[in-house]
């Protein structure tokens, strides 16, 4: 495989884009109590996204925001021991923006947001945020039966 051609393979899609600056803007909002939508201007300017991708982003930050509630509570039934207000908030983000793609995003197939999910844990989050985000997710899955 050229070079070139390794680049174009290892750079990340659009959507794999969009999940990034989602994250970054839910996690800014959390972590400092910024307004979520000017994190989110601000993450979008700096990560250059494409059209696409900052409309898919914004509609994942709007959506998880909007259903605050009912991504939560599946994540406080399925992860008992951790309360949400102790869960790690880089791994409380990544289990926010996947459960909102699984239960009201619509285009997104679960196997691909777990997927996602477990790929920006890696990146971001401790040793054991992949395991922790694949088990929860899995177990979403499980119990409401996408």
């Amino acid at each position: 495989m050229s070079t070139d051609a390794r680049r174009v393979h290892d750079r990340p899609s659009g959507r794999r884009m969009a999940r990034l600056a989602a994250l970054q803007a839910l996690y800014e909002a959390s972590a400092v109590a910024h307004d979520p939508y000017e994190a989110f201007a601000n993450v979008t300017a700096e990560l250059g996204l494409t059209k696409q991708a900052e409309e898919y982003a914004r509609g994942l930050v709007q959506g998880v925001l909007r259903h605050r509630e009912q991504i939560d509570a599946p994540i406080a039934e399925l992860a008992p021991t951790w309360p949400i207000h102790q869960m790690a908030l880089v791994d409380r983000n990544i289990l926010s923006v996947a459960i909102y793609e699984i239960m009201f995003g619509g285009e997104t197939p679960p196997r691909v947001a777990i997927n996602e999910a477990v790929e920006l844990a890696r990146a971001f989050g401790s040793d054991n945020s992949p395991k922790f985000v694949n088990g929860v997710l899995g177990s979403l899955v499980e119990k409401v039966g996408v």
